[in-house]
This record gives structure tokens, C-alpha cells and sequence, in this order.
């Protein structure tokens, strides 16, 4: 990339770790980015379960979980920034101002948002809340120019999120999946890529 293009901004987009990547968190991962600005970017990595089903986060918060399709859900390891803190990926949803009816959200371009506050949880506690969520305890975050540095360095691959990987798809498929929006195979990238 030239010192005078324009630069990217992968918000709402997949990065996808190359196989080279061998940290415990990053390695075959596949991060969702919230935000992607000058000033950094966050994201949720989305196919890293933890040890605890969204049952036991309610108990955790002493809330009922209201919604049983949801109770045997995972609670995903979203990065290595404030673990002990939840953060809710869901469907936009509008109240009658055209913003977000939770407290504190991020609004993300493509119809998602991310919820870090307890309302959304409380929704979803007496049977309502968004009908599709991801919960994750943890984020990834990338100071100024660093997620740059990284996909310079050949670290992700960078690609179009598509929504149903994370809602819908498999735990073990979302890697592989991820991939093949690019038309690639993780078998088909060396984890020597880009060294000579």
C-alpha cells in the first residue's frame, strides 16, 4: 500500500489469521471488527468458545435466562482486553428515534451492534432482547496503525463479514468457512507465507 492511498477500514469485516499465526488466542482464528478508524480498531473473535454456556453467564449475573433456545449457547474468548467484562453482538435493534433502544452499543455498519451493557442481557432475562446474539467475554484491540502493521506482515487475511458465519455456523466450520468466502483453503497458504 502507498504512503498516499486512502486508508482501509475493515469495519465489519472478518480478519482471518494466516496459518503462520501460532499465538493461543490468534492462531486459526477469525475476529469480527467492530470498529476500524485512524485511531485503531476492536473486534470479537468469534469461533473461540470458552469453558461457560450463557446459562451459567446469567447465574454469574443473577439474572434468569429467559430464552432456552439460547441457555447451551458458548461464551466466546472475544480477545485478550477485559476478560471479566461481557460484550453482546446482535441485530440492530431501533427504538422510535432510530437509535438503539440499549445504553451503551456501538452501531456497525451492516445492521449489527455491539451491546456492553447490562440492559441487553435483562432483555433477553425476561424472554425478549435481540433474536440473534453472540457473547463473548474480552475483546481484541489494535492501537493506531498497528492491525496495518500486522496485515503488512502477513498475519490476517482481511474479507467482507458475512453475518450468518456468526450466528449460524458451526463453532468448528467458522475458520474453514471464513476461507472460503476468499475461495481459499487454509491447506493451500504455507504458515511460511511472505518469508523467504
Amino acid at each position: 500500500m502507498s504512503a498516499d492511498s486512502a486508508p482501509i477500514n475493515l469495519t465489519n469485516h472478518f480478519l482471518i489469521a494466516m496459518p503462520g499465526l501460532s499465538d493461543e488466542l490468534f492462531g486459526r482464528s477469525v475476529v469480527f471488527m467492530c470498529e476500524h478508524s485512524d485511531r485503531g480498531a476492536l473486534g470479537l473473535v468469534i469461533n473461540k468458545p470458552g469453558d461457560i454456556r450463557l446459562a451459567q453467564l446469567f447465574d454469574k449475573v443473577e439474572l434468569s435466562l429467559g430464552r432456552q433456545e439460547l441457555a447451551e449457547q458458548p461464551v466466546f474468548l472475544g480477545g485478550p482486553v477485559q476478560t471479566e467484562r461481557g460484550f453482546v453482538l446482535h441485530e440492530a435493534v431501533e427504538g422510535a428515534e432510530g437509535e438503539s433502544v440499549y445504553a451503551s452499543t456501538l452501531s456497525i455498519p451492516g445492521g449489527l451492534e455491539m451491546t456492553t451493557s447490562k440492559d441487553v442481557l435483562e432483555a433477553m432475562s425476561s424472554g425478549g432482547g435481540p433474536r440473534k446474539v453472540f457473547v463473548s467475554l474480552g475483546y481484541a484491540s489494535w492501537g493506531q496503525g498497528q492491525l496495518e502493521s500486522e496485515i503488512t506482515e502477513n498475519s490476517w487475511l482481511t474479507v467482507e463479514a458475512d453475518h450468518g458465519l456468526i450466528f449460524d455456523a458451526p463453532v468448528d466450520e467458522r475458520y474453514d468457512r471464513a476461507m472460503a468466502l476468499l475461495g481459499l483453503k487454509s491447506w493451500m497458504l504455507s504458515p511460511d507465507a511472505g518469508h523467504a
